[in-house]
């Protein structure tokens, strides 16, 4: 990634975000047809009622994970599973839709080897574990030469938000809200970090979800089974039969981002946040690790762009109970 390229975009520990809107565009896909292969996944319904989002318990205050707030919610539906390249791939044929990252023609693609941390950390980044590189899509997520021939079950990546809005409308959904993504991956108005309770996740033995095991960003011994991303239906659902709440990939919400802090550091950021439209993401993904993103909690949270995609970040989808 050359100096002036970095200028085109905004990183954070787990994605590069693009500074505003280049060339995006939202395409609006009317309808809510859905071909027998993009057929939703099992779409469980959610009750409702008084709940909370956020924490007392902040790991990352800066982040925005608290205060913990009450809201109430409606029952909604959300699917056990995120969008897989199958479902994704069915969208795409029945629809010609072209994702922003094919329009912007690059995306943010995650590279430990020695060659590309060396080479980036050269030129000053200090993230040398993210790259942007050309000709990335949802069908090559790490850039000319890879494929998803055998990961048609794994998540789709390489979407913004904008295309997992336009997803959403063709099966007649939408993206969850902060709350009712929170609110499912507990299983109710319960307290616990995880999706299955407060079990630390750990190197070795304790492996519950797809992160990042070893020494980030040099080593990963896949302990969990899966260097990148793992089929969408992985590991133990958790109480209410939803899959992968917590690590392999980032999960789009429809919500804005914003710290809720009278803080002059929160509010830096939100005005930051507000002026590039950001978006908040949850769940972690399959390069979190405590040691340096310990953003796989229920709580944790992520802002990028509404343009901007990534391979760790993916999407699942919400209904409204009609």
């Amino acid at each position: 990634m050359s100096t002036s390229e970095e200028k085109t975009v905004e990183a954070s520990c787990c994605g590069l975000s693009r500074k505003g809107n280049e060339g995006g565009r939202k395409v609006e896909i009317g309808g809510s047809v859905v071909s027998e292969t993009g057929e939703a996944e099992q779409a469980i319904r959610v009750s409702g009622g008084r709940s909370f989002v956020g924490t007392n318990a902040q790991e990352i205050p800066v982040d925005g994970e608290g205060p913990e707030r009450p809201v109430t919610l409606n029952d909604y539906l959300l699917e056990a599973t995120t969008v897989t390249n199958a479902r994704f791939a069915a969208f795409i044929e029945a629809t010609g839709y072209v994702t922003e990252a094919e329009r912007f023609g690059w995306s943010a693609v995650f590279h430990g080897d020695q060659d590309h941390l060396e080479a980036a950390t050269r030129i000053g980044s200090q993230l040398p574990w993210w790259h942007k590189i050309d000709n990335v899509s949802w069908q090559q997520p790490e850039g000319p030469g890879s494929t998803i021939e055998d990961r048609m079950d794994h998540p789709v990546v390489q979407v913004s938000w904008n295309d997992a809005n336009a997803f959403a409308r063709w099966v007649g959904g939408r993206l969850p809200t902060e709350a009712e993504w929170e609110h499912a991956a507990r299983g109710g108005a319960v307290r616990k970090r995880y999706p299955w309770g407060d079990a630390e996740p750990d190197d070795e033995s304790h492996i519950f979800c797809n992160i990042w095991q070893g020494r980030f960003p040099v080593l990963n011994t896949a302990r969990d089974g899966y260097v990148r991303t793992a089929p969408a239906k992985s590991f133990e659902p958790n109480a209410l039969g939803f899959y992968s709440m917590s690590g392999n990939v980032w999960e789009w919400t429809q919500d804005a981002f914003r710290v809720r802090s009278v803080a002059k550091s929160a509010r830096q950021r939100n005005a930051h946040a507000l002026e590039h439209s950001e978006k908040v993401l949850k769940g972690g993904s399959f390069l979190c690790h405590i040691s340096y993103c310990y953003r796989y909690r229920i709580a944790a949270r992520m802002a990028m762009t509404p343009d901007s995609a990534g391979s760790n970040t993916g999407f699942r989808v919400a209904y409204d109970v009609k």
